[in-house]
Order: structure tokens, then C-alpha cells, then sequence
């Protein structure tokens, strides 16, 4: 059954103080401290049994386990894949923000317009309190869901989490025994396609490698004949591999998104035909952003150091690339990489490989219900995501993620450009519509 506004009235009040815990990742001690202490309140207070977990102090992420009517790992009837335990998560950090960059206090979770304004309004503390709202009526009234929840809210996301989700997995695979799918952000969301609302469920992600290149040259005075500079060999590479054309790779969520888009839209939708694919991709409306990044491979140039004053040739230089590849040709892209990088000696600092999850089976079909009970004639599509969330961590457990952290916007709203915006913020009701959904879900998964 799908439940009334009523029933989650708290959630607004809940995502504003989340908002105003300044949980910005950005290098301090302390940074999900508060936020974490104020979901063990909300959670201890209905009777559930939260634990707190943290590599450090000052970096707790917490979990709570609700146990559901079906205790053992079943098969699904339509696939054969395993049905467990459902992790739900999502993440208390936020990327910082600028308060003079921004038209209303970042961290005071203003209500504005009919918008709830504020870090983390999208990046995802909008998310994390329809949770809490969902779980504490779940809590209240007795009701056991059909699979065990794993209800998580995870520390470092904006980092890697490595000191969250990745830490987690690695030091305590306990906490999701039995699990086999998850849920978390950045899917779910709306756009239009010809009038019709559709809905854009992730089904994968892109691979993510951050590499930092270092060229080694002669140091001497900048006056002088030097043919071994280390700044021109590090420019070189860079300049190689910003420049490099990727090819177009259709990944299967990717060409199911655009065929159903084409048909949506009245288009043709040929894939050999990058200006056939391009008008499909307009068609989307502001999701374009998203989906234009997964059609091939993206490397960005992000950060460049050498020398220390202008008359030095230094001794070397250092630069990092963000490389974002389509699953399945990682190591074909890393070994691009390097040989557009060659006179560099090249680290990869951070590494964790694309996934890709079923498009079909009884959880998608979970999801699907769920938005269409609460919005009757829309359109569910998969997508893949050109980011990572952390359910790259929980795939090493041998979870299948997706991203599904449903809010409905209207047509005029540029969601995508909410992630990590200034004046970040979500339409109120919006919380109120994902907390439907996300009741219904956890009634039909």
C-alpha cells in the first residue's frame, strides 16, 4: 500500500538538520561526528539497535540491521539470482561549499520557494532522511519488511570512502551477511522526455582511476639551454592524453536508455550514428549531462605542480588525471593511458573497476512498481552513471548496487547540476515523494 504525506511529515524537518552539520569532507578530524550521533538518536528512539563503526575517531559511519519475515537467501522466480538481504545506504559527508559563493547559507537548511536549500540537499542528505523518516515509521509501527534491511549511512564517500564504505567492507563484511542487492544515490530521479516523466534508474557505473603522473628532468636556471625539463615532459603527457578521442562504446543500459528515449521522443536512434545518438541525448532533457558522459571513455586533466619560482626549472613535476572508463575496457584504457604517458613515471592513486547490474529480475521490477504505484503512467529506464557511489565497495561482497533514491522534480529543474552545485537544493515535496516510493519498494522487494 502506499502511504500518505503524513506519515513522513518529519522528514523535512530531519534533512534540514542534517544539513546543518557541517560534515564537509575536507580534511578536518571530526567531520560525520554530529550528523552520525543524531541518526543513532533518531534510531535508538523508535526501539532499533544502531551500532556505530569508524577507522578512526571522528569518521563513524552506522548501521542497523532490521530483520525481515524471509531470513534465508531465496532465488528469484523470473532470474534464478539470489534475493537477500537489502542493504539501504547512503552517506553523511558532503563536498564543501563556499558561503559566499552562495545566495543562502549552505549549512542553515533554508526552506525557500519550495525548496529545501543547502549542502547535501541532493549529495544526499535528502536521501538520508527519507530513509530515517521510512525506517522510523517502519520502527513505530511493527511492520516487517519481506527481506532483512541493512540500513546504512557511511562516512567518506566524497573521498573514495575509505575510511567508510571501502573500510566497511574490508574490516567488518559481517554487517551485510546474507545481503545480495542495494540501493543508494544518484538514480531515481526524473527528467522529460516528449511530456512523458521518466524516471532513470542506475543499473552500472563507469570505472574510476585517478592517476598522477611525475616527470623527472635537470633543474638549472631558467636562462639556460635546457633540452631534459621536466615541466615540458609533464605537459607533453598531459596535453596527449586531454587530447586523446575515445571511441564510442554502448554499454547494454546505455543502448536500451536510448533506444527507449528515441522511441519516447520520436526519433531515430541508429548506433553507428553519433549525430542520431547526440538528439536522443538532448532529448533527455537535463540528465544529458549524465548520460552524454557514458557514452565513451572521459579523462580529465585535474591538477598540475612544478616549480617554485619563475626563473627555476625544477627538478620534476607532478600532475593527476580522472579517468572515468566504460566497464569492461579498463585495462585497455589503463594501458592507453600509459602510453600516452610515456616519458612519466605514472601511480595510480586510487583504482575500482566499473559494474554493471540485471536489468530485469524482480528487484528492478521492485523499482519500477514503486514509481509507477506513486506516478501512474511515467517511464522507468536504466542508466549507467559516469561517477561512483559506494556500492563499488559493497560489489566486492558480491552485492548488486543500484542507484535508486527516488525524488520527482519539475521540468524546469536542472537536477544533475545540483550534485556539488552552489545553491544546492530539491523541491520539499520531492522528500515526500521519495519517502512513497521508498516504502513501496521495501513492501514489493
Amino acid at each position: 500500500m502506499t502511504k500518505t504525506n503524513e506519515d513522513y511529515s518529519e522528514v523535512l524537518e530531519i534533512a534540514q538538520q542534517l544539513i546543518r552539520y557541517d560534515t564537509s569532507n575536507d580534511g578536518r578530524e571530526q567531520i560525520e561526528t554530529p550528523a552520525a550521533h543524531y541518526v543513532m538518536d533518531l534510531l535508538t528512539e523508535v526501539g532499533l539497535t544502531p551500532q556505530i563503526y569508524a577507522p578512526k575517531p571522528g569518521r563513524e559511519s552506522v548501521i542497523v540491521r532490521i530483520p525481515g519475515r524471509f531470513r534465508e537467501v531465496e532465488s528469484d522466480p523470473q532470474t534464478g539470482q539470489r534475493r537477500g538481504a537489502v542493504v539501504i545506504h547512503g552517506h553523511l559527508d558532503v563536498v564543501p561549499a563556499r558561503a559566499e559563493d552562495w545566495s543562502v547559507d549552505p549549512f542553515g537548511g533554508v526552506v525557500r520557494d519550495g525548496m529545501l536549500w543547502g549542502r547535501g540537499a541532493v549529495d544526499m542528505k535528502n536521501m538520508d532522511a527519507m530513509i530515517l523518516a521510512v525506517v522510523r515509521d517502519i520502527a513505530r509501527t511493527g511492520w516487517v519488511p519481506p527481506r532483512d534491511l541493512v540500513i546504512g549511512f557511511f562516512a567518506d564517500e566524497e573521498a573514495g570512502g575509505k575510511m567508510g564504505a571501502q573500510w566497511l567492507v574490508s574490516e567488518h563484511p559481517e554487517l551485510f551477511a546474507g545481503a545480495t542487492h542495494a540501493i543508494s544515490e544518484v538514480g531515481g530521479y526524473n527528467t522529460y522526455v516528449n511530456g512523458t516523466r521518466v524516471y532513470l534508474v542506475q543499473t552500472g557505473e563507469k570505472a574510476l582511476t585517478w592517476y598522477e603522473l611525475r616527470a623527472e628532468g635537470t633543474a638549472g636556471h631558467g636562462s639556460q639551454v635546457n633540452t631534459d625539463n621536466a615541466v615540458a615532459a609533464l605537459a607533453h603527457a598531459m596535453s596527449a592524453i586531454g587530447n586523446e578521442q575515445w571511441p564510442l562504446v554502448l554499454r547494454p543500459a546505455v543502448r536500451t536508455l536510448l533506444e527507449q528515449t528515441a522511441e519516447l521522443a520520436g526519433l531515430p536512434f541508429d548506433p553507428q550514428d553519433e549525430e542520431s545518438i547526440g538528439a536522443i541525448v538532448a532529448a533527455l532533457g537535463p540528465a544529458q549531462a549524465y548520460v552524454a558522459a557514458t557514452l565513451r571513455t572521459g579523462a580529465n586533466l585535474t591538477q598540475l605542480h612544478g616549480g617554485y619560482m619563475a626563473n627555476v626549472i625544477p627538478q620534476h613535476a607532478v600532475g593527476t588525471v580522472d579517468v572515468r572508463a566504460i566497464p569492461g575496457t579498463e585495462q585497455a584504457v589503463d594501458a592507453r593511458i600509459r602510453e600516452l604517458a610515456a616519458g612519466c613515471q605514472v601511480r595510480t592513486l586510487h583504482d575500482s573497476a566499473g559494474i554493471e547490474m540485471p536489468m530485469s529480475g524482480s528487484f528492478m521490477d521492485a523499482m519500477v512498481h514503486a514509481v509507477q504505484a506513486c506516478d501512474p503512467g511515467a517511464r522507468v529506464l536504466p542508466y549507467l552513471l559516469s561517477a561512483g557511489t559506494d556500492n563499488k565497495a559493497l560489489a566486492r561482497l558480491g552485492i548488486a548496487g543500484y542507484g535508486f533514491a527516488p525524488v520527482q522534480v519539475p521540468p524546469d529543474f536542472d537536477f544533475p547540476a545540483m550534485f556539488h552545485g552552489v545553491d544546492e537544493r530539491i523541491p520539499v515535496d520531492s522528500l515526500y515523494f521519495g519517502c512513497r516510493v521508498l516504502r513501496e519498494f521495501i513492501e514489493q522487494v
